[in-house]
């Protein structure tokens, strides 16, 4: 791929920037792309341009806001080529996956066309009470609450945008994205798509240029439109630390944040042990476990221990490692050398302190070898933090309770998965584990573009979704009306 240079995208045309900084491939070190940094003056401008965007966007009929982002889903389907060879260069996500990541993303848009055109409210019958008996039944309904702030992370570079923009544009909100600085191509291409969609529009029903804004920026830069009054919601994608330090300065917005998580999995004794074991690997590993609903802790009847062993490290050894452009490859790079760094660290603190290898634990590059370990303890990082790389542990329990206690005594909530066909033991993993969602005979790491998605403790605030993120972008109006 020719090296590309990502201009600003801001109120309606591209913007250059003194600032320009590299970006690295993480599989081969070398630069892959230039992107322009924002400097204050252009934040300043682009959170102008958005408030003034939001009263002609916010009056914009569900019709032109539902074509708009049909026409999105149709510029992403158009660049699909591009977009997985431009995730497999600057994210170093393996080829087959970033193809995934674009159907999702055409799919969260395609939804988002959809809920634009439903998205409304409810009837209220307030003449259950005594008072309310020379009233009409109430209507409440969705509005927008005013600009949003959209802070993503590099490993879904395209998705977690989508997942951002798509609901904002659906509920008549202007949108301005910071992608993270290690991928910043897709939202580029993102805003390349909105502007070709813009010129396929209504020309009765004009979108304005400012309801997509993408801006690369410094933190520094950033922290200044976290902080402004002209944005009304704050919606971050990142690690736990940066997103409660985000919400202190978000004073008087609305705050969504999707944070980290270390996902564990319980396997009972009648599980269906291939399956699980399958579904283990490829859930802890793929993309290097640089998802944070990637399998982390698999916690195992001792019953079984031995048998779902054997066949998770057969599954594991399955697994294609190396060359993010390579079909066969499930598990790339880590996103740079500190995290490399710091993942060969934890496994080595860990195996320090007792832990056994049973594979992996070798790095060439950045590309670590899927690494599962056990005879781990509850205080060591591989256990209770989120390592956010090709790292599984190993545990064993004999009774079902003790293992829902040791799930919850993570800080962590974002999801859990449990293989059993006991409807019991479901039912008590249901109503028990302190996460946004159970998996019943899946791993964590599945998600559905469609359902509520987030988690409880640290691990965030608020659920996306394209209709559970509307809610969060927009507040109740509700109209009473006497009638004498």
């Amino acid at each position: 791929m020719k090296e590309r240079r990502h201009l600003l995208w801001l109120d309606g045309s591209c913007a250059k920037s003194r600032d320009i900084r590299d970006v690295h491939a993480p599989y081969t070190g070398r630069r892959a792309a230039r992107a322009d940094q924002a400097d204050v003056s252009q934040m300043r401008r682009a959170l102008a341009a958005a408030a003034g965007a939001f009263p002609r966007l916010r009056a914009l009929s569900r019709h032109a806001r539902s074509r708009l982002l049909s026409a999105m889903a149709a510029g992403l389907q158009a660049r699909r080529a591009e977009l997985v060879e431009m995730m497999a260069l600057e994210a170093g996500k393996p080829v087959a996956l970033a193809d995934v990541e674009v159907s999702r993303a055409v799919a969260t848009f395609t939804a988002a066309a959809e809920e634009a055109k439903r998205y409304g409210g409810e009837v209220i019958p307030i003449d259950t009470d005594p008072s309310g008996r020379a009233f009409a039944p109430a209507v409440s309904y969705w509005v927008p609450r005013g600009p949003i702030l959209a802070i993503t992370p590099f490993n879904f570079p395209l998705n977690l945008a989508a997942h951002k923009v798509a609901p904002a544009r659906a509920g008549g909100a202007p949108s301005l994205l910071t992608p993270a600085p290690p991928a910043p191509g897709p939202a580029a291409i993102l805003a390349q798509v909105f502007e070709r969609a813009l010129r396929s529009g209504d020309a009765q029903e004009p979108v304005p240029a400012a309801a997509l804004q993408v801006l690369n920026c410094p933190n520094d830069v950033a922290a200044l439109a976290v902080a402004d009054p002209k944005i009304s919601t704050l919606s971050f994608t990142g690690s736990a630390a940066v997103g409660w330090r985000l919400q202190g300065q978000a004073v008087g917005k609305k705050v969504a944040l999707e944070l980290g998580g270390n996902a564990a999995v319980i396997i009972h004794r009648d599980a269906d042990l291939p399956r699980a074991a399958a579904r283990c690997a490829a859930g802890g590993f793929a993309y290097a476990g640089q998802v944070c609903i990637s399998v982390q802790r698999i916690l195992v009847h001792e019953d079984v221990s031995a048998r779902f062993c054997r066949l998770l490290l057969r599954e594991t050894d399955r697994l294609g490692v190396g060359d993010p452009f390579d079909a066969r490859t499930i598990v790339g790079p880590l996103i740079d050398t500190a995290a490399a760094d710091r993942v060969m660290s934890w496994i080595a603190e860990a195996t320090t302190r007792g832990a056994r290898v049973l594979t992996g634990g070798t790095r060439k590059g950045n590309v670590i070898a899927p690494t599962v370990l056990t005879r781990v303890r509850p205080d060591m990082k591989v256990v209770c933090e989120e390592i956010f790389g090709p790292v599984v542990v190993l545990e064993n329990y004999s009774d079902f309770g003790r293992a829902l206690d040791a799930v919850n005594a993570s800080r962590y909530g974002l999801q859990a998965g449990v293989f059993t066909d006991s409807a019991r033991l479901i039912a008590e993993a249901v109503s028990r584990l302190e996460v946004g969602a159970v998996l019943v005979n899946e791993v964590p790491a599945y998600r559905a573009d469609v359902m509520p998605y987030g988690g409880v403790k640290a691990s965030g605030l608020g659920r996306e979704g394209v209709r559970y993120a509307m809610e969060d972008y927009s507040e109740r109006r509700t109209v009473v009306t006497w009638q004498g």
